[in-house]
């Protein structure tokens, strides 16, 4: 079983959502569990709803937050091709619900609104493609996240119950291998025990892949980028650079340490914790093989 994450510049445009489909149709025999991310920037534009709202700019924030339903609506329909799709309820659902949120008055922190508020992209990308996918063919089952990971009451930066969200896991995620080869959950979200939506902080769909790799006991993560791939300086600074094909997890963490823009300490550890090798991977590139050692990350050379 493997663990795909795919992040917002993947699906920031048809084009990008139709190559993820042909990525994931490179693996036909593998089981996967795919985590996405919000469509490219909307996280930034429901972050401003959740400003304006929590400043009783009411008017503002709905005026936001219709913008970007109707950026999700008419990518939904170009990319399906119709209106009738059971995916636009899903969608109206989904807007209903931060909806209701912008009809109250703002009577408790602002982290809490905004995970009620920003947590809206990963419901919406996920469920337009996993209706693209059942559209061309690639059978899936969508599942809302927050009724598997289990976290504390820290909003904005939530930390997980490992042993509640194992066990919903085995109860809820692992049967539906049974009828299908591909999963897609969202990232970057789960619940408390009062059914009250958080986010989990920075990289928070990077850590939510490694969660699933953890509890699956996968054999492989895989984030897909639109990166050549870890160099040995950044390449906006110093020229010359070069790809660093491979890397232990100790370096990783100790490179993120002293500010190199890498993989966050806090996705590293729960693969770290079971041998799990992650892989990064340019999503433009598709038949790069995977490297042997189960103690690295790796990139291959990303065309532009």
């Amino acid at each position: 079983m493997k663990v795909f994450k795919f992040g917002g510049a993947s699906l920031e445009s048809i084009e990008r959502i139709k190559n993820v489909g042909e990525i994931v149709q490179s693996f036909p025999d593998d089981k996967i569990l795919i985590v996405i991310s919000a469509m490219g920037k909307t996280t930034n534009e429901l972050e401003k709803v959740a400003q304006h709202f929590f400043m009783r700019k009411r008017e503002i924030a709905a005026q936001l937050l219709f913008n970007i339903e109707q950026t999700h609506i008419q990518l939904a329909e170009k990319l399906l091709g119709n209106k009738t799709n059971a995916v636009f309820t899903q969608l109206q659902e989904f807007f209903t619900e931060a909806e209701w949120t912008l009809g109250e008055k703002p009577v408790r922190q602002y982290d809490y609104y905004y995970d009620q508020i920003v947590g809206l992209g990963e419901l919406l990308s996920t469920c337009i493609v996993s209706a693209y996918f059942n559209q061309v063919g690639i059978n899936n089952a969508w599942i809302d996240v927050r009724d598997v990971f289990r976290t504390d009451s820290t909003f904005r930066d939530a930390n997980i119950d490992w042993e509640v969200t194992q066990r919903q896991v085995n109860e809820k995620v692992l049967p539906l291998f049974n009828t299908t080869n591909v999963i897609i959950a969202q990232g970057f979200i789960g619940s408390t025990d009062q059914n009250e939506s958080v986010t989990l902080g920075r990289e928070g769909s990077d850590f939510s892949a490694a969660v699933f790799a953890n509890v699956l006991n996968a054999e492989s993560q895989t984030i897909w980028k639109d990166v050549e791939g870890l160099k040995n300086a950044d390449p906006k600074l110093f020229p010359n650079t070069v790809n660093i094909p491979e890397i232990s997890f100790s370096e990783v963490i100790e490179m993120a340490y002293y500010g190199a823009r890498v993989i966050h300490p806090k996705t590293i550890k729960p693969l770290q914790n079971k041998q799990i090798p992650l892989y990064v991977k340019c999503f433009w590139t598709r038949t790069c093989p995977e490297q042997s050692s189960r103690k690295m990350w790796t990139a291959p050379n990303c065309p532009r």
